[in-house]
């Protein structure tokens, strides 16, 4: 009777192994399609996101360029307008003797007088 009890829990043991290698098999059947499937899908995720990485990288330089050309005009800009105002220095200045130059009698002929003063005629 004594060899009997081992026995059965022996062969109590193998069922149970039998049935969870069983178990395992069918499992892996029935999932393997679908864990190859999302295996797929992440290497595409992972070339999708190396291609916007790339993208992303590459949108950023060109911003930065932008703005730098952009400052690079900004800069030309200034110096242009301060060289504008430096040449217009002068014309203003006469512009203003012009104004402040009052000749009494006709605004016509006061302003003739004027300007032919102010081109040395």
């Amino acid at each position: 009777m004594m060899a009997i009890v081992p026995l059965r829990l022996l062969l109590a043991g193998s069922a149970l192994l039998a049935a969870g290698a069983l178990g395992a098999w069918l499992a892996a059947g029935h999932y393997r399609p679908q864990l190859d499937e999302a295996q797929d899908l992440a290497a595409r995720c992972l070339i999708a996101r190396d291609s916007l990485e790339s993208s992303v990288g590459e949108q950023n330089a060109r911003v930065a360029q932008l703005r730098a050309e952009a400052e690079q005009r900004q800069q030309a800009a200034a110096q242009a307008q301060q060289q504008a105002r430096q040449e217009a220095a002068g014309d203003y200045a006469a512009a203003q003797r012009l104004q402040q130059d009052r000749i009494g009698g006709d605004q016509c002929a006061a302003a003739m007088t004027v300007i032919d003063q102010e081109l040395g005629l």
